[in-house]
């Protein structure tokens, strides 16, 4: 009787000790990011952001930005949020947007915490005028914030 018992609690205590280590496996799995739900996070993201100035929200372009945000533009870089919110603020007044951008690239960093995005900006007549290039950081869990951007000037090349 005795060691029907005995057998009986450590089989109990070896099947506790086996769930608990595939439970911890399991779950180092589960937290492994998903590079494609990533992906199509920052591509979402993206079209939000480029959705602002169709929609002539300066406060909402704003919020897009980080607050270390570095844009490219024609006469340097504008370092910092207040200084790319200056710069972008004529892109948001009248009734139509200069201009357009969509993604139609996005790679992730395996880790989750970069994406880069680049595609196309069109002017009012749909023309391509240029390629913008975004550098994305996922500052706190879910919430992508741009950290640089870049543009240029579209060739209006022959294809070869």
């Amino acid at each position: 009787m005795h060691t029907t018992r005995w057998l009986a609690r450590s089989l109990a205590t070896l099947g506790l000790s086996f769930g608990s280590l595939g439970m911890a496996m399991a779950e180092g799995t589960a937290g492994a990011p998903d590079p494609e739900r990533l992906r199509q996070t920052v591509v979402d993201t993206e079209r939000a952001f480029a959705k602002t100035i169709a929609d002539r929200d300066l406060a909402g372009f704003t919020s897009f930005l980080s607050a270390e945000a570095v844009f490219q533009g024609g006469k340097g870089p504008l370092r910092g949020r207040d200084a790319v919110v200056a710069a972008w603020t004529k892109f948001f007044e009248g009734p139509q947007p200069p201009f357009s951008w969509e993604p139609d690239n996005v790679v992730v960093m395996s880790n989750g915490e970069l994406a880069l995005s680049s595609g196309p900006v069109r002017d009012p007549a749909g023309k391509l005028v240029a390629r913008f290039n975004s550098v994305w950081r996922q500052e706190t869990p879910g919430q992508w914030r741009i950290v640089l951007d870049m543009g240029n000037d579209a060739c209006d090349c022959p294809k070869p």
